[in-house]
């Protein structure tokens, strides 16, 4: 028994400093940065001297199968993220960098208060951005996660592409279990294409307070595309006028909107907020205590804040936050939905 425990402690040591640069997946990697993102000879050949001195960290592939968004009931994930004291700090964080939000607000027509949101659920407002090396993240998950190879494997490629243009040291930046960076927790792909330069001092950055916020309410406006992000002046939910629950048969919890409120009024889910009735809609139906059930009309921008986390969880818990935050700071809420 004692040689075996030997043997697996070897083994997992093995595991946890594997040469990734001798990956069967390796040549696949080095096609796709020199036909996507134009490397070079010599680029390739730092790729490959990086890759060799990535770890394989096997528990972060376990945090990503069971992050709590996943895992958790509703009623335990909420005072994650919704709580007094995370409440507090965005009300500080919002007065400190006050000019800053109110040019994103301005700028991109997400309230001030649901950009905090997402700093506040993502890092606790810079509080605490993540201690992996996101070329461990990444190569870990995008050469032997079990399910998601593709997306992780497009997340290092684009890691590498922005290490390239940046001048960092693959070795250097520090994220997320899942590679993601800085106080809003972008992806590499998302860093290159939606984070900007808020402070313009030239460099894009997300450990900075106004590169991050900025870039959040860029991303809540264009992620999807145009015309298919945050929409100005409209809330992300409303509640029901009166209790009613949906039929068994109806879609909730989804990644985007599935009916009309037209539909949903057939139901008998009334908004207490009149809207038309082409209205894009879907149900979101949350346990919230045990056996206990409340049920809200989700819509565009709700679908929007998924858009950040596929996760009915997430985007609620990101919309509470936010309209806490809009409460103790006197901030109008569009729509005036609550928690």
């Amino acid at each position: 028994m004692k040689y075996l425990i030997i043997i697996g402690l070897c083994l997992s040591a093995q595991a946890a400093w594997a040469d990734y640069s001798d990956h069967p997946d390796v040549p696949k990697l080095l096609s796709t940065l020199q036909a996507d993102y134009d490397f070079k000879p010599s680029d390739l050949a730092a790729v490959k001297q990086a890759l060799a001195k990535a770890q394989r960290v096997d528990k972060l592939i376990q945090r990503e199968r069971t992050a709590p968004e996943r895992t958790w009931t509703w009623y335990d994930y909420r005072p994650i993220h919704v709580n007094d004291a995370n409440i507090k700090r965005g009300v500080a964080f919002m007065d400190e960098h006050a000019e800053t939000f109110a040019r994103a607000e301005r700028i991109y027509g997400v309230p001030a208060h649901f950009i905090a949101a997402i700093l506040g659920a993502e890092t606790k407002y810079g509080g605490y951005t993540g201690p992996h090396r996101v070329l461990d993240s990444l190569t870990t998950q995008g050469f032997d996660h079990p399910t998601r190879t593709k997306f992780f494997f497009g997340e290092l490629a684009a890691f590498f592409a922005l290490c390239k243009e940046k001048g960092l040291d693959p070795l250097e930046p520090k994220g997320s279990y899942a590679g993601a960076m800085g106080l809003s927790q972008f992806m590499p792909s998302n860093y290159r294409t939606l984070a900007v330069d808020f402070d313009d001092d030239g460099e894009v950055n997300l450990w900075t307070p106004a590169d991050a916020i900025g870039s959040a309410g860029n991303y809540l406006v264009n992620y999807r595309g145009r015309n298919r992000g945050w929409r100005r002046g409209e809330p992300a939910t409303v509640v029901l006028a009166k209790p009613a629950t949906p039929p068994k048969s109806a879609k909730t919890n989804t990644r985007t909107a599935p009916y009309t409120l037209g539909e949903l009024l057939r139901w008998g889910l009334q908004p207490a907020v009149p809207m038309p009735v082409d209205t894009p809609a879907g149900i979101i139906d949350l346990e919230i205590a045990d056996g206990s059930r409340r049920t809200w009309i989700g819509l565009n921008n709700f679908y929007v804040l998924m858009s950040y986390n596929p996760r009915t969880y997430y985007a609620m818990a990101v919309h509470d936050l936010g309209v806490a935050l809009a409460q103790a700071t006197g901030a109008p809420i569009e729509g005036r939905s609550a928690p």
